[in-house]
């Protein structure tokens, strides 16, 4: 059993908790991901690594409930545990494997949106420690969307936020900041962004016609997060690629995103009407 230290609720469906999981923190690596369970026969559900404490042997995850595990795992407290807890998983980002050196002459530039945001907090936290300072542009339908704010203007050179409804930062949506960025006179040599697959596509369009390199990860697509379902399956360039075991990050200018989106929908149907039998089990869903 993997002991539950901290649980915050950030938002109508995201939470964050920390978890005791001394093995994951010890070899874990920004970019990489790890998979939990509830129960013996509870679901696999794959979460980006959104921050690690090696000395504390903690690992924090973040969350969106779109399901009914999702939603079960949001009534866990401090004191509960994961049945399981397996990682880390994946490929960390390509840039840990780089002369540190070289990093140092690259400008990143980070666009994360919704959930998104947990998974660019280590990369920027880990260039920090090394002595690399990354812009930042987080985004979201609202303010109270936003998370780890401050802990990302810690490790960031610049925090840009803008939110769909101009209620913090500026009204608009991450790619409207990343072209203003761009044309005030910012050069960037390496774009990485994390998010909604759709919020991805349009980042990826975008840092395409200004000439900037792009990295994205497919987590969002992932189930089974172990290469044998095959739900994550996507198609880079010319070449099929499994998030899970090969990624979960690509060269987002490859990536098919619409046949990623359709694949993604795939799902959508069945979860939606497990979470409505799972509310009215449990009395919180009202039906005429």
């Amino acid at each position: 059993m993997y002991k539950i230290t901290r649980v915050e609720h950030l938002s109508e469906k995201n939470w964050l908790m920390d978890i005791e999981a001394p093995y994951v923190t010890r070899s874990c690596l920004p970019g990489q991901f790890l998979i939990v369970k509830t129960g013996e026969l509870g679901e696999r559900i794959p979460l980006t690594i959104c921050d690690y404490d090696r000395e504390r042997g903690i690992v924090t995850i973040v969350f969106q409930v779109v399901g009914e595990s999702t939603a079960k795992m949001a009534e866990l407290r401090e004191g509960d545990s994961f049945t399981d807890v397996v990682g880390p998983l994946g490929q960390p980002s390509e840039f840990v494997h780089e002369d540190l050196e070289e990093l140092r002459k690259k400008h990143y530039l980070f666009v994360c949106g919704g959930v998104g945001i947990a998974p660019v907090y280590p990369q920027v936290k880990w260039l920090s420690e090394h002595g690399i300072k990354a812009d930042v542009v987080m985004a979201a339908r609202s303010k109270d969307l936003i998370f780890y704010e401050e802990q990302m203007r810690s490790a960031a050179a610049n925090v840009y936020i803008t939110t769909d409804d101009g209620s913090y930062g500026m009204k608009g949506v991450a790619t409207d900041m990343v072209k203003k960025l761009v044309a005030d006179g910012e050069h960037y040599d390496q774009c990485v962004a994390i998010g909604p697959v759709i919020m991805m596509k349009f980042t990826c369009l975008t840092t395409k016609e200004l000439g900037i390199p792009t990295i994205v990860s497919m987590n969002p697509i992932m189930i089974d997060g172990t290469g044998m379902c095959g739900a994550c399956r996507v198609v880079v360039g010319d070449e099929i690629k499994f998030a899970c075991v090969d990624g979960p990050e690509f060269d987002g200018h490859k990536v098919d995103f619409d046949l990623a989106m359709k694949r993604q929908a795939l799902y959508k149907t069945e979860e939606g009407q497990k979470m409505m039998q799972y509310e009215q089990g449990s009395g919180r869903c009202h039906t005429a």
